[in-house]
């Protein structure tokens, strides 16, 4: 029986009923996810699956009329999407953790008007407020701001309905994240159809050209100086890693999940031919199979820290103001063990999983070389160098992470 999403929000329904919903919809996008992907087109066509599935509006509030569900349900269905299609998975991880934005910047009378508008237009977000990011200038006029600038990456550029941006406010240089309308003209999208990976995701440069904004829709600050931003404004950073985290993971099990079906069917290249069938059925050359093994554990690990970490958010956000600044660090320190896990882990799968697969691996009828190419992007916005620094020097020296919002 499909589960629909308006039966899960009217019913107030947990975890199971929203993760059989990212399923179907993973099922859904995954019969054709390979012709898509070569495709590259804009995903116009998946962000509506995505509003009909109703997962756009998984994290608000069932009083904002949102889902109710909470941040594991959220990570739980980014993981499952991404496995079947990466890009959209991507997309769908961006627009949880960029709409969420509201609630960790903004105060909670503007936060619930923005979710209470986003849930009923079923808005996809986007954008990006990333630390590295050149800013946007932000000028004050006599009834708001103007926006003016150019952000070199913007998630779903040219296809969702409201960006999130990095602003600095002229004059004082303090970086705001900013609620933007793309359909505004003074907006230009631009794909980047260009990379080798994520090519359906839609990212892309965004340039503003006196574009008005409210002061409503100015969120608040990013300050990463010490007493602007409280404790819970703070988990942003570890609430982005493990978003990381959960993509990572799901391009790595994706291919698993393809290997695991092509191996079963298709004979080792390093097996010797015989014309007996194998043994119950499945492969037995060893070096075949230990590479399974040795893949199997690594994505096992990365998920079990990544599991520890969601525990650890959510419990985080269920204090709110009374989150104190160690327990903040401890949560984002978690978080960049199990991005740094879920990076390394679909790195090498991606590269080893085809080695077991031999030449066919390289037919393009397969797309196997999506998983890789998708995983090597995003990993290259995020050098898992920087976390292993940051986590060393917690661990070394108590050093709390810096507030630096990922790509």
């Amino acid at each position: 029986m499909t589960v629909t999403a308006d039966e899960v929000t009217d019913a107030g329904a947990g975890q199971a009923d929203w993760l059989r919903i990212a399923r179907e919809l993973a099922d859904d996008l995954a019969t054709d996810a390979v012709e898509r992907e070569q495709a590259g087109k804009a995903p116009l066509d998946e962000v509506a699956r995505l509003r009909e599935s109703g997962l756009l509006t998984l994290l608000v509030p069932a009083e904002h009329g949102g889902g109710g569900a909470d941040w594991r349900a959220a990570c739980t269905a980014v993981r499952t999407v991404a496995a079947a299609d990466g890009a959209i998975g991507h997309l769908l991880g961006s627009h949880y953790f960029l709409s969420f934005s509201a609630r960790f910047f903004a105060d909670p009378t503007r936060a619930a008007r923005i979710e209470l508008e986003s849930a009923a237009r079923k808005w996809c977000w986007g954008g990006g407020i990333a630390s590295h990011e050149p800013p946007l200038i932000l000028t004050p006029t006599a009834d708001g701001y103007l926006l003016d600038g150019y952000q070199r990456h913007a998630a779903g550029a040219g296809v969702v309905d409201r960006l999130v941006v990095r602003a600095a406010s002229h004059g004082t240089g303090e970086p705001l994240a900013v609620l933007v309308d793309p359909a505004h003209p003074g907006v230009v999208s631009g794909s980047s159809g260009d990379t080798f990976g994520q090519r359906p995701a839609a990212g892309g440069a965004v340039e503003c050209d006196s574009v008005p904004v409210a002061a409503d829709d100015v969120l608040g600050s990013l300050s990463p100086d010490e007493g602007v931003l409280s404790p819970f404004a703070s988990l942003a950073v570890p609430t982005a890693r493990l978003v990381s985290a959960q993509f990572c993971l799901g391009i790595a099990e994706g291919l698993l999940g393809e290997v695991h079906e092509h191996g079963r069917t298709v004979r080792s290249p390093w097996q010797p031919f015989s014309p007996q069938p194998w043994p119950g059925g499945s492969p037995q050359d060893p070096y075949a199979l230990t590479v399974y093994g040795e893949l199997a554990v690594l994505a096992r690990a990365a998920s079990a820290l990544a599991g520890q970490a969601v525990d650890a958010l959510l419990r985080g956000l269920a204090q709110g103001d009374d989150l104190d600044d160690e327990e903040c660090a401890e949560i984002a320190v978690l978080a960049s063990v199990a991005e740094a896990a879920a990076s390394r882990a679909a790195q090498e799968i991606t590269t080893r999983a085809l080695d077991v697969m031999g030449a066919d691996a390289a037919s393009a009828r397969h797309g196997f070389d999506r998983f890789w190419r998708n995983a090597r992007t995003h990993t290259l916005r995020e050098p898992v160098g920087h976390r292993l620094r940051e986590i060393g020097d917690y661990f070394l020296n108590g050093v709390h992470p810096p507030f630096t919002l990922p790509a």
